[in-house]
Order: C-alpha cells, then sequence, then structure tokens
C-alpha cells in the first residue's frame, strides 16, 4: 500500500457518474472534467516541465457568470486523480472551479521531485494560478505543448494581488490539500501575492525537524542542535519517489532518472550519510529548510486555515502549532483544527472524507466550505473557532462536531506537573519527590532498544511494545482515582549525568547521547500503550545541564483506574541513535518533572 498518499490513502476515484455531477439522465451536467497539460518554467536555470492536471468546471461558468477557483495538488506519491472527490464536489455543487494537478515528479508530471520548494514547486503553482487568470501560452491539450488552450475567462478576476499590485491575470483562487499538497501551498504564496487563501493538512513546518528532529533547544521546531534520522520514513520516501514513481508511472521525462533518481542529486548521498550518522548531513538540511515554511513564513500574508492529525508520526502536532504561532505573531489571519487522522493512521467518521466531502456530515468538510466561502466569495459566514480539537474520548454520531472542543485562543489547557521521583514513580507535589537514581545504557551504533509500530506503514503491533531491560528509564504516577485529559504538549525538563560526558563532548554531535522520551497510558491490568505513537528524540549537546523537551503534542484521556507512564530510552525502532554507547543516569529532584496542559 503507498502509504504517504495524500489527504487519505483510502481515498478512491469517484465514480464515472460522480466526474459528470450525476446529473440526471438527459439534463446537463453540474460540472466537466477535461485534462490539461502545463508547460512551466522552473528553477534557478530556467528549466522546463510539463505537468498534467484535470479542469473542472462548473456548469454555466462563463465570462458573464464567473465563479472563484481552488488549485489543489497531491501528497507525496499521489497523482491529480487524488482530488476527483475534491474537484467533483466544489464544482458541482458548490460553484468552484477546481484545478487538481500532478506535482513535479509525480503522477505524470515532468521533471523530478523538489520537496516543494518555492523556486521550483511554488513557481510552477505560480504558473497555473496565472492560467487561471487568463493568461495564454501555458495550457495545451498534449505533453509535447504543441496544441494550445486559452487562459480562463470564467473565473473572478481582483484589482489588485495582496501586494497591492494590479495584474490582468488575477484570479479569485484559494489552495486546498494535504501533506505534499499542503506544504506548496506555502511555496506558491510566498512566490506569488495574487493567491488569496490557504487550507494546508497535515503538513510540515520545518522538513528538517520532520525527517530528523531534535525536541530540545528548538525555535518552533527547529532545534539547533542535530536531531535523529527518521530511518522508516526516509526508507519509504525514498522508494515511493525514486522507485516505484518511475516503475508503476514510466517517466515520461528521462532526465528523472539522471544522478539521484527523480530527486536532487544531492539526496542520494545526503540520505545515505544521514543514515549512517544518524542526523542529517548539512547539505540535506539546507535542502529540507528551504523548502520549509519556518523559513519564509514573513513571506506568507493571506489567512490560513491549518488542520493537523493527532496520529502522525511523520508531522505531528508541533509542526502545526509552529506555523500557527509564527503566523499569529506577524498578524496573519490563521485558524488550527487538531483532527484525530494523520499519516499515521487514526480516522474517524464524520470528520472530512476526500473522496466523498459533505459538508453536513463532516466536520472539517463544513470548516472548509465556509472558510472557502468567506474568503473567496466574500460571504459573511463564521469561519469557527480559532482553534478546535476532537477529543477521542467524547462518543457521538454522524458528525463528528459533538466530539470536538474550541477555544478563542491557544494554547488551551491548565499545566499540571509532576515531579520524576527517584522511586520511579511521578507524583503531583514536591515534598512527595524521594531520592534516588536510575541509570541506563544507550546500545552501540544507533540501534533500537525499542520496539513496537512501524511509523512509515502504519502498523502498530508489528512487534511488541518492549524496551531492552538497562535501556531505559521509566516513572509511573499511582493508580488515578479521576480521569485526566491532556489537550498539548507535555513539556519535560530532565538532567542527565554520565561519567563519560567528556567523550560526548569530544566528539561532538556523532557522540552525543540520544535519548527517545515517550507517554505510556498503562490500563489496569498492566498493558502498556504508546499514545498515538508518538516519541520525542533528543539529541544531547551538554551532558549534566538540565534539558527541557518539547514532546509531540497529544489529544488523550487517561481513564480512572490508569496510570500515567513516562519512559525514556536509549533506542527507538523508527530513528537512527546515538552511535558510541552512553551510560546514563537521571536522579529525583523537584527540577525533573513533566507538565501536562490538563483540561475539562
Amino acid at each position: 500500500m503507498r502509504a504517504i498518499r495524500l489527504i487519505a490513502a483510502t481515498a478512491a476515484l469517484v465514480a464515472a457518474t460522480a466526474l459528470t455531477g450525476a446529473a440526471p439522465s438527459g439534463a446537463d451536467p453540474a460540472f466537466t472534467v477535461r485534462t490539461l497539460h502545463f508547460a512551466v518554467t522552473v528553477g534557478p536555470a530556467a528549466q522546463r516541465c510539463d505537468i498534467v492536471g484535470d479542469l473542472y468546471t462548473p456548469a454555466g461558468a462563463s465570462s458573464a457568470n464567473r465563479v472563484p477557483a481552488v488549485l489543489t495538488t497531491n501528497g507525496f506519491g499521489g497523482s491529480k486523480d487524488d482530488q476527483a472527490g475534491i474537484g467533483a464536489w466544489l464544482a458541482g455543487s458548490q460553484g468552484y472551479a477546481v484545478l487538481s494537478y500532478s506535482g513535479l515528479g509525480f503522477g505524470g508530471s515532468g521533471c523530478k521531485i523538489t520537496l516543494d520548494d518555492p523556486d521550483w514547486d511554488g513557481v510552477a503553482a505560480s504558473q497555473l494560478v496565472s492560467f487561471l487568470g487568463g493568461a495564454d501560452g501555458i495550457a495545451f491539450t498534449d505533453a509535447a505543448h504543441t496544441q494550445p488552450v486559452a487562459g480562463l475567462d470564467f473565473v473572478v478576476r481582483d484589482a489588485v494581488d495582496h501586494a497591492g499590485v494590479a495584474r490582468p491575470d488575477d484570479p479569485r483562487v484559494g489552495m486546498v490539500g494535504g501533506s505534499y499538497g499542503g506544504g506548496v501551498q506555502f511555496a506558491a504564496a510566498s512566490v506569488d501575492k495574487r493567491i488569496d487563501t490557504l487550507i494546508p493538512l497535515i503538513t510540515w513546518n520545518d522538513l528538517s525537524y520532520s525527517l530528523s528532529p531534535n525536541n530540545t533547544a528548538q525555535t518552533g521546531v527547529t532545534s539547533s542542535v542535530p536531531g535523529s534520522a527518521k530511518i522508516t520514513w526516509a526508507v519509504l520516501f525514498f522508494a515511493e519517489g525514486a522507485l516505484l514513481e518511475n516503475v508503476m508511472r514510466p517517466p515520461n521525462d528521462l532526465s528523472r532518472l539522471v544522478g539521484c533518481p527523480n530527486f536532487p542529486d544531492i539526496v542520494c548521498p545526503g540520505l545515505l550519510a544521514s543514515g549512517i550518522q544518524g542526523f542529517l548531513t548539512p547539505g540535506v538540511t539546507a535542502l529540507t529548510r528551504h523548502a520549509s515554511v519556518a523559513g519564509y513564513i514573513d513571506k506568507i500574508t493571506v489567512p490560513v486555515l491549518l488542520a493537523q492529525g493527532q496520529h502522525d508520526t511523520l508531522f505531528n502536532l508541533n509542526e502545526a502549532t509552529a506555523t500557527y504561532r509564527a503566523l499569529k505573531a506577524q498578524g496573519t489571519p490563521v485558524e488550527m483544527i487538531w483532527h484525530s487522522w494523520g499519516h499515521s493512521g487514526g480516522r474517524v467518521p464524520g470528520e472530512f472524507d476526500a473522496g466523498n466531502p459533505d459538508p453536513a456530515a463532516q466536520y472539517e468538510t463544513g470548516r472548509f466550505l465556509t472558510w472557502l466561502d468567506r474568503h473567496l466569495k466574500d460571504a459573511a459566514v463564521d469561519t469557527g473557532p480559532e482553534f478546535a480539537y476532537f477529543r477521542p474520548w467524547v462518543p457521538y454520531t454522524g458528525n463528528a462536531a459533538p466530539a470536538y472542543a474550541s477555544s478563542p485562543t491557544f494554547p488551551v489547557g491548565t499545566p499540571t506537573p509532576l515531579y520524576l521521583s527517584g522511586d520511579g514513580t511521578l507524583v503531583g507535589q514536591p515534598s512527595a519527590v524521594r531520592a534516588g537514581s536510575q541509570s541506563m545504557t544507550t546500545t552501540v551504533a544507533g540501534l533500537p532498544t525499542s520496539f513496537g509500530a512501524v511509523d512509515a506503514i502504519g502498523m502498530p503491533g508489528v512487534f511488541p511494545d518492549a524496551n531492552l531491560p538497562g535501556t531505559f528509564l521509566q516513572w509511573s504516577t499511582p493508580v488515578l482515582a479521576e480521569g485526566v485529559n491532556v489537550a498539548g504538549s507535555p513539556e519535560l525538563t530532565v538532567r542527565f549525568t554520565s561519567p563519560t560526558a567528556w567523550l560526548s563532548a569530544l566528539l561532538g554531535p556523532i557522540g552525543y547521547p540520544v535519548v527517545y522520551a515517550k507517554v505510556y497510558d498503562v490500563a489496569p491490568d498492566g498493558t502498556q500503550t504508546l499514545v498515538n505513537d508518538l516519541v520525542a528524540p533528543v539529541r544531547i549537546a551538554d551532558v549534566g545541564k538540565p534539558v527541557k523537551v518539547t514532546m509531540p503534542a497529544i489529544v488523550h484521556r487517561f481513564e480512572p483506574g490508569h496510570r500515567v507512564r513516562l519512559i525514556v530510552a536509549g533506542g527507538d525502532l523508527n530513528h537512527r541513535g546515538a552511535i558510541v554507547p552512553i551510560p546514563l543516569t537521571v536522579a529525583g529532584g523537584t527540577g525533573q518533572v513533566i507538565t501536562f496542559p490538563q483540561v475539562q
């Protein structure tokens, strides 16, 4: 299964009747679909590329009856077809023209995968915006670009763009899409002020964090200290982009096979070196950060509706949080949704179905529609709360709206500290902390010391969730008398000591200890469950000093009779750990604390 495909790996093509709007027999279809090719010029060397896309046109749209437009594209490994349900819905019943296209290097489009870099993917999307705005010389009926198609004359035009510049080819247009199709929205908006609004789903803030996180020494999610490479996700990305994309869809552009197949040349040696040393090389770090909104957030000035998944080991909630906070700080209009589903599963009914969107039956679909209507149609509609989050413990039937809590501000919750006691317990009062300590040793060569779900294929239980003796530390609360609800990032402050700290300092990042902080829910029978399979890697640059760890945000209820457990492991199945085995000790104390944002 191609698990990293857009918005829903399970989203299938809509039926043939849906693609013609399912109109009654003999009636005009509610919309039409036409496949087109687009000639775009991208990158510093002005490389020419072919992009294939499907244009969904509502019935009745004309130069005398103009409609707003939506531009959408696929997630990693997908194609224009993945947005067929969205295109059919928006064009067929909501009055939007939709252009769904395959991103560079995917689904029949030419050139290589360039990671949603503004200079390539952003500039490519900008030229599609020009077509929507009426520009000629961009669209063709054939991949050889010999049969031109005129720019559209039925899309609403804006008098000026968001920089106050008047352009004849300025359409009223927003963007929608998830994962890789979310990241490209930021890239496009950073280079094109004609784009009016964005709805990026389950995407990244800093791709260097996504692929090699370090949950300490952070600004946003970006750390000043190298992280811990996500081995399983990196392997799947490379296999999908370099191998399956070319085997299952033979390249229409043979240049994609030159050098590093279907990726920039730096990627192949960079990923190999990163896998060996356990963190990204400087070249790959620079490449991924250049393709990340964290590096050009000041260029995003249009309204943004962020939607991020609680069950996502690739792009966790902290990524959307970092983007939200940065946009909010600079005055960009922004709202944020934390839904259940993500790259690692967790989908529930009544939130969003890309194959069959229904705003009446799906909470997020309704939010997306009102957002588009407000910003593209100037409709006087309520776009919803500043922040909303799905609570998996709340029962509901049909639309998931009752399970969502909302807030006019972010973050939410009351900080609730639990102290790491020397006897292995988590206690709520400093006076309850006992003397004592725990010790462990990380394994050699970065091998895993803990096992559980295989992240990149979304398969919990592939291996029993277990940690090798002597390679982890743990603290647990007493049995809970009442339920505890958490919504946000647990914050861990902990100090490690080591007799070989001098060696780590001498070796530099490759010799720094790497640990993995994890929060478990322990049932009455002793079964422990890693909450949403989320792990916080920590590469410790200065052993002996307190380390502040911002763990991946969770929305979770610990039921009465359960216990909260913190485990700090010396390795992880899905990450490349420390190369050198390092003994570490944590002593109990009031300075050793994990704080949970507790909600009602």
